[in-house]
């Protein structure tokens, strides 16, 4: 999972505007990003949504288009452009501590508060209207039936919506990592206590003596 625009280090140097547009750049052409416009695409081909683009492979396509453009467009303005014009910082400031439940309103808050270069905290502009702005240049390319302004504030709406679920993994995706290494490491240990307990002998085990020869006398 795409972390790099992520950073638990509430210190952390504001990025320059060269720095908001590579990191754009590199989140957008991360294999994250085709990942979930592939699968958001797939819920909406299963949904019927946008029906005037069919079924079938062309109709999957131009789901997948359309999501990704969605995408790359919101990404653009709301974490490039906005973020170097409102001098806000792109990235998401993990809690990482904490109780579940502040962590998780920790998290929600991210896509409508943010750091900002000077150090403070404030609204999150940029990622808001970046969000709106991606919806309203959809209406290109959307079905001239979802060219509303409805249609267009709740697609605007659902990616910040979808942002919030991002930021809810990427705070609790270390915790899951670190159960899974422990659980895994626990299992091996338990599979060698069993190997050296299964009637096989442990490397520090002493070898037991040898049966006396015929005539020997056993003392």
């Amino acid at each position: 999972m795409a972390a790099f625009n992520t950073t638990n280090n509430r210190d952390a140097a504001p990025l320059s505007a060269s720095q908001k547009f590579q990191l754009f750049f590199k989140s957008a052409t991360d294999p994250w990003a085709y990942l979930l416009s592939a699968a958001g695409a797939g819920i909406d081909q299963a949904d019927n949504s946008f029906p005037q683009y069919g079924q079938g492979w062309e109709g999957y396509g131009k789901r997948f288009g359309a999501a990704y453009t969605d995408y790359f467009t919101g990404n653009f303005f709301g974490n490039a452009v906005l973020t170097s014009l409102f001098r806000e910082d792109p990235r998401y400031f993990q809690k990482g501590k904490g109780s579940p439940i502040r962590r998780i309103l920790w998290a929600a808050s991210g896509t409508i508060w943010c750091k900002r270069d000077r150090g403070t905290w404030g609204p999150n502009y940029a990622n808001v209207l970046g969000n709106l702005i991606g919806s309203s240049i959809s209406n290109v390319y959307y079905p001239q039936p979802d060219r509303t302004v409805r249609g267009t504030l709740e697609r605007g709406f659902t990616v910040t919506a979808q942002g919030i679920i991002g930021s809810e993994v990427v705070e609790f995706w270390p915790d899951l990592v670190r159960r899974h290494k422990r659980k895994q490491a626990e299992k091996l240990a338990r599979q060698a206590a069993g190997k050296n307990g299964n009637g096989s002998l442990s490397p520090a085990s002493p070898s037991p003596p040898a049966a006396p020869h015929k005539g020997e006398d056993p003392k």
